[in-house]
């Protein structure tokens, strides 16, 4: 019996839902890498349907969407709102946190017997 499963297929069962989709999204939106995030929006609609499905509804073409999504892409701001509404998410904004955040050195016990 099979254990594994592989990583496509969870990706398409975990990617089901609004709620999941926009965790991924945001976890690989941390990162800041825009060419991943372009691709994490790739994996989410080949999660749920496809390019093809996503064209037909966000009113594109198939090959503009791959060109919007590629590593190179450049989408303007209402082409990645109308492909996240496609699935349930939005893009939003929240202040950065520049409070210092504590380093595992000033944590270890060894630094708080000195």
């Amino acid at each position: 019996m099979k254990r594994t499963v592989s990583h496509a297929s969870f990706m398409r069962k975990y990617l089901a839902g609004p709620e999941e989709s926009a965790a991924y999204l945001n976890s690989v939106l941390e990162d800041g890498d825009v060419p991943f995030l372009l691709k994490a929006i790739r994996t989410v609609a080949g999660a749920q349907g496809g390019m093809g499905k996503l064209a037909k509804a966000v009113g594109m073409s198939r090959t503009s969407l791959y060109k919007a999504l590629s590593p190179t892409g450049n989408p303007g701001i209402h082409t990645l709102e109308a492909i996240l509404a496609v699935y349930g998410v939005r893009l939003g904004f929240f202040p950065i946190d520049k409070r210092p955040r504590p380093s595992a050195r000033r944590n270890s016990p060894r630094q708080a017997r000195l």
